[in-house]
């Protein structure tokens, strides 16, 4: 008696998983859930900021050294030289002799 019973129990078993599972779908179907709600989104864009400052430390603690520091990276830079003389600008250019 126990087999048949045991014989019996699986596919009730499958036969009442399957009933379960159409009712679910009908329902998510009737009643869909909020794709996007503003606490996901919020989530999300934790993610991301976290996700990009991970990449960000990770290669500037593999490339830092390529880079000097900013305060002294640019020292005072004085006028640019300019050699030669001035030309008007409403006069063309000579062209050149071969």
């Amino acid at each position: 008696m126990e087999d048949i019973l045991l014989t019996l129990a699986v596919p009730a078993v499958v036969i009442a998983s399957g009933i379960y599972t159409l009712c679910a779908c009908r329902r998510q179907r009737r009643n869909p859930p909020s794709p996007y709600t503003r606490q996901a989104a919020r989530t999300a864009a934790l993610d991301v900021t976290v996700r990009a400052e991970t990449v960000v430390s990770g290669a500037y603690a593999a490339l830092g050294r390529l880079y000097t520091d900013p305060a002294t990276a640019h020292p005072a830079r004085s006028a640019p030289v300019v050699t030669g003389r001035r030309r008007d600008p409403s006069r063309p250019t000579p062209a050149p002799r071969p």
